[in-house]
This record gives C-alpha cells, structure tokens and sequence, in this order.
C-alpha cells in the first residue's frame, strides 16, 4: 500500500509541467540617428541611462536569463553595412550578466545604418535551444529599417515557427509617420517624451514576468458556469499556433480553475465540446484575472442495444451531411444541445433524425437486438441481401463471389437472398428465397 501511495504521488508530480525559463533579449539601437537631440540630450545617452535603471530592476529576478544585441555599432556610415549587427552579451541569469550589459552599454558608440530586419533575425536564433522557455525580444529604435529587407515578415515568420514570443518594440523619440511601421513587427510602444520612456519600459517588463491568471467560464443553457472536464486549446491569434491545451476542471469549491496565461499574445480559445465552440478574441492584462465566458450547453447521448458486439453510429448535425462524430451503441457521449440526426452502422443501418439534446439531460434510444442469418448457397456466384419492406427490395449486403457460406448479424425484419452461380451463364438461373430474422435467434438460410 505505502509503495502504491508512493508511486502515485510521483506520477502526479511527474505530470505537472516545470515552469518555463524567462529569457529576455535587448536588441539596441546604435546607428547613426540615435546621435540626434532628444529632450535633455542626445537619444543614445537618455536611451543608455533608462535602460541601466530596468536592469537594475531585473537584477534580482528569479527565473529571469537576458542578453543583448546591438545594431549600427561597428561601422561608420557611409558606407552602409547591413551585416551590423552582434550579439554583445550572450544569455546568463540577469544577476550575473546585469553589470557585463550596463558595462556594453557604456561603451557603445552611434555610428552606421539601421538593419532591424537583419538584427531581429540574428536575435532570434541567440536564444538557447531549450524548448521549455520564453523567447522574448525587446527592440528600442529611434528609426526604421534602412536595409531593403522587411521586418514584419522577419517577425512573423519567427513568431510562426515558434522560436519567439510577440516582439516588444519602444520607440524613441520616433517620427509619427514611422510609428504605423511598427505595428506588424510587434507590440509598439511609444516613448515620445523623455519622461514617458521610463514607464513604458516598466509597461514592457511587466507584461513580461507579471503572472497573469484567467479562467474560462463553460456555460450551460441557464448562462451558468455548470460544464466542465472538456479540452481547452488556447490558439495565438497572430500565429495561429496552439500555445495551451488544457482540460478544464472545477476546484474544489466547485468553480472553474484558475490558469497561468501568457499575457503577451492575444487568443482565441476552443472548446472540444462537439461541436467545437470558439471564443472572441481575449487580451488579458497583465497582473489581473480574466474571466473568458464560452457558451457550452450540453447533454447526453446514448443509444442502448443488447448485442455481444457494439456498433459504431455516425452522428450528424440534422440536415447536414457532414460527420460530426462517431460513437459506439452502449456509451454515452456529450453533445451541444440542439438536433441531430443518427445514423447506426448495423445491418440493415438504422435511421434516427431529429434527435434532440437537452442541458443535462440524457437522451437514450433502445434498438432491438440482432439476429444471426447462416445462409449456405449450392457454389459461389454472385447476388446480395436484400430488406423487404412495402413491396421494396433495399440491398444490404452483396455476397462475395468466392464464399458460398456466410454468417451476418441483421436486425428483426423480412428478407430476401437473391443468388445466381459463377457456372451458370443465363439469367434464368437465378434463384431467390425469404426469410425472416427475429432478435436473438438463429435462423439457417439454404438455396438447394
């Protein structure tokens, strides 16, 4: 007993996931431009000296590695060199590598182009290889791209294939027709005054560590949060990407659970309820709790049948072709509530429409169980089972051309073998006999 209760507490351990590794790159703005006035000073000088106050405050993080990437520092311009970029401090815990990027920093002089595109594409790939983690990068520019190359894609491409998170770029003292520029390559923030860059760096920061929590509210047909245990798939908006799945659950005071959401992207979030239900577009704000309400009413399906095997049904949203899911006869199912039609794969398939499912209600239909057809023909041929009702023959089973025994499983009705041998050449030769099936019995079928 002690090692099973031992075993299983390691298995649920073993199941939560570890926390992701924080990792935030600087990408600074070097180039030329960043010479120019800017309030108090030149642009460069008031951008350094901001920035050594957030490191300050990132110093003492847990959880937290950072880096920096400079642009527009090597060469002088003219000419233009749109290779000018370097990783100048590689990753390492933000306690460790705080004073080494301040000391980078101090040192740095404005002198080239402006390779945004180029410098966000090396950003990416400094990153550590390590899956669990989040790749954030954080771009502060005076200027736009000056290189023929397009940062939008760059970003989006990166952001794609998952190797960063949405960037964040803090504009300095930007012109206002470059402003929109920005808006594809990530989240613009704009520190038009001197005072202001200060604050939205803090913004930035806290979008970035800030835990933020959210919990998804499944609602049932009385706009009560009642539903639950159902596949939750958080999708980025931008990305399309699923960044979480999660199967809901109620605490234990009996509401839905609080979960830990990035709340850098934007999401739509799905519900595997079948159908599948898709929220509006949710932003989270850092630091609060959002409640994100989805619309799940929902009751069950079941359909009954006193069978050593059980048979799979396609079930299928009324008057519409397309398969909505498969089910097996005995189970029950959770379905939206609203109509349906069902369609069970038995011999002959058995028709139900407009089947209707109501907010926590069980809805159950009972088939009447098989019974065993044992048809020997006199040599193999060729022909089929046919059901007979209102004078009309509906093909149910063709025989296979090599077999002159067969066994089939048919539910209670009046048939018709109908069978013709491979040697006989003229269709005179046919010959057809009757039988009824009843439910649980055996009923032996001979055409000679």
């Amino acid at each position: 007993m002690t090692t099973l209760l031992f075993s299983g507490g390691f298995d649920l351990s073993a199941q939560k996931k570890e926390e992701p590794i924080n990792r935030i790159l600087f990408i600074f703005d070097a180039s030329q431009s960043m010479l120019g006035r800017w309030q108090s000073g030149r642009k460069i000088d008031i951008a350094r000296k901001l920035l050594y106050n957030m490191l300050d405050s990132l110093k003492s993080m847990d959880n937290l590695e950072i880096g920096l990437r400079v642009y527009g520092h090597q060469k002088g311009y003219p000419p233009q060199d749109c290779d000018d970029t370097r990783l100048e401090v590689d990753f390492g815990a933000s306690n460790v590598v705080t004073d080494r990027i301040k000391a980078k920093l101090k040192l740095l002089r404005a002198r080239g182009t402006t390779p945004i595109a180029h410098a966000l594409e090396k950003g990416a790939y400094d990153f550590p290889k390590n899956v669990n983690s989040r790749n954030i990068i954080i771009l502060i520019t005076d200027g736009i791209e000056e290189c023929d190359m397009d940062p939008c894609s760059v970003s989006r491409l990166l952001q794609k294939e998952g190797i960063i998170l949405k960037p964040f770029v803090i504009g300095i003292g930007l012109d206002e027709t470059y402003k929109k520029t920005f808006d594809c390559v990530g989240t613009y923030y704009d520190a038009s005054k001197e005072k202001d860059f200060e604050t939205v760096l803090e913004v930035v920061i806290s979008h970035v560590l800030n835990s933020t929590t959210a919990q998804v509210n499944l609602l049932d047909a009385f706009g009560k949060p009642t539903e639950t245990n159902v596949n939750l798939s958080f999708y980025d908006n931008f990305s399309g990407l699923v960044k979480y799945n999660f199967i809901h659950t109620m605490n234990h005071m009996g509401n839905p659970d609080t979960m830990s959401i990035d709340p850098i992207l934007k999401y739509k979030v799905v519900a595997h309820t079948i159908p599948a239900v898709e929220s509006e577009l949710i932003t989270l704000t850092p630091g609060k709790h959002t409640i994100i309400p989805i619309n799940t009413p929902q009751g069950d399906l079941e359909v009954k049948m006193a069978s050593k095997d059980d048979y799979q049904f396609i079930v299928r949203e009324a008057n519409v072709s397309e398969t909505l899911n498969v089910q097996e006869t005995n189970s029950k199912q959770k379905y939206l509530i609203g109509k349906y039609d069902i369609e069970v794969l038995t011999l002959p398939r058995f028709l139900i429409e407009d089947v209707e499912i109501k907010q926590s209600e069980t809805t159950t239909f009972t088939l009447p169980s098989t019974g065993t057809a044992n048809i020997s023909l006199p040599s193999k041929g060729y022909g089929g089972v046919y059901l007979t009702k209102d004078n009309k023959l509906e093909l149910i089973y063709n025989l296979d051309e090599n077999k002159h025994r067969l066994t089939l499983h048919l539910l209670p009705g009046n048939y018709k073998v109908i069978f013709r041998a491979k040697s006989a050449k003229q269709y005179m030769y046919t010959s057809e006999k009757k039988f009824k099936v009843r439910s649980g019995k055996s009923e032996l079928i001979k055409l000679y």
